[in-house]
């Protein structure tokens, strides 16, 4: 199954209404950043353990390891939770950056250094969603998205 295929049937396996808030949030980080690389991480390790959530993910960034290892990355992650929906901006070195600049007009969110954790679309304003998906996109190690 190519990627496209993998995403659209794990937005089909989401719940309503998380399925329509998913979807409408996948087509919002195409607008953000049209014709990024997309990947689909399920969430299974090489052992075939469950280690996360499934996650859609879009842009590209060669992530260094303190080991020295690196791997490449996506830049933004979109997965659905139990509790509802959480947006990962990897890749930001400054860990208050996102609170500080988007928590307070985001809504009803939960911000940490790299995720924005909210209930249902409605709760947030997707429009500080997209300014901190633009910076995401942008910031980092500079490699292409």
């Amino acid at each position: 199954m190519n990627v496209q295929a993998e995403i659209a049937a794990y937005i089909a396996s989401q719940p309503e209404p998380k399925r329509d808030d998913i979807q409408a949030l996948h087509e919002s980080i195409l607008r953000v950043s049209p014709g990024c690389k997309l990947w689909f991480d399920n969430g299974v390790n090489s052992e075939g353990k469950t280690v996360s959530n499934p996650t859609i993910g879009y842009g590209f960034q060669v992530m260094k390891y303190a080991n020295g290892t690196s791997r490449e990355f996506f830049k933004i992650g979109l997965s659905g939770n139990k509790t509802g929906i959480s947006v990962y901006i990897l890749g930001i070195s400054d860990k208050a950056y996102l609170a500080k600049t988007f928590g307070k007009d985001l809504g009803k969110a939960s911000v940490t250094g790299y995720c924005i954790k909210f209930k249902k679309l409605a709760d947030i304003k997707l429009d500080v969603l997209e300014a901190a998906l633009r910076y995401g996109f942008e910031a980092g190690n500079g490699e292409e998205n």
